[in-house]
């Protein structure tokens, strides 16, 4: 039976009930949200730990139990956003057979995510923190719809392999730049959605007749 104080009246007052134990699970969730947040706001890697722990509402030592290293927190976080975008839409859209539809359909569920989330997997993907840290299996989920585009591509464009590599990299930024421009408030959702399918729909013209593109002197 829990011991029982006085309180100021003199009376017995109920025994404090201790804090609710959080299941791992959650606990794990809430400590890549924090982390997800911080990450956007900031716009590099890696975290300060004692505000991470602060924001998750938990002990530098609990971060560490579950997350020995940063590297595996964000690869963890990495794996998170690939697997939400794969599920949110994006890999039914990389398996369209036409190259047009499969882009545009990509490029704009891409959008849409960043613009509701903030360009987390940009800075995940690129910050030179997580150079040779990233692990092989978490990026399976993005090389098979990278793979499907560049399938597609080779069928239609008038690329080399590296060229149409390079292509679907700089299209990537569009969508992650419009969504990101709504994200921060810097542009409406409306005129960000046009002008990311505008360019989108641009490119692709452009790569499939390369040598029609004027280029301005």
């Amino acid at each position: 039976m829990g011991s029982r104080t006085k309180n100021n009246s003199g009376n017995l007052a109920e025994p404090a009930t201790k804090p609710k134990r959080l299941a791992p699970e959650v606990r794990r969730a809430q400590i890549l949200d924090a982390a997800a947040r911080m990450i956007v706001e900031q716009g590099y890697l890696p975290l300060p730990l004692e505000q991470l722990a602060r924001h998750a509402g938990a002990s530098k030592a609990l971060i560490y139990t579950y997350f020995p290293t940063q590297y595996e927190l964000f690869n963890a976080l990495l794996d998170r956003e690939l697997r939400s975008l794969a599920l949110g839409g994006l890999d039914t859209a990389s398996r369209v057979e036409d190259l047009d539809q499969a882009a545009v359909l990509c490029a704009m569920l891409y959008f849409e995510h960043v613009a509701r989330n903030g360009p987390l997997l940009n800075i995940l993907m690129t910050d030179m923190y997580m150079s040779g840290h990233f692990d092989s299996h978490v990026l399976e989920t993005r090389d098979v719809i990278v793979g499907r585009l560049k399938a597609l591509a080779a069928k239609v464009l008038p690329l080399s392999d590296q060229e149409i590599s390079a292509a679907i990299e700089m299209m990537s930024a569009i969508p992650d730049e419009c969504g990101r421009l709504v994200f921060h408030g810097e542009l409406d959702q409306t005129t960000a959605r046009q002008i990311c399918h505008g360019l989108i729909v641009s490119s692709l013209k452009a790569l499939k007749a390369p040598d029609k593109v004027v280029i301005p002197d």
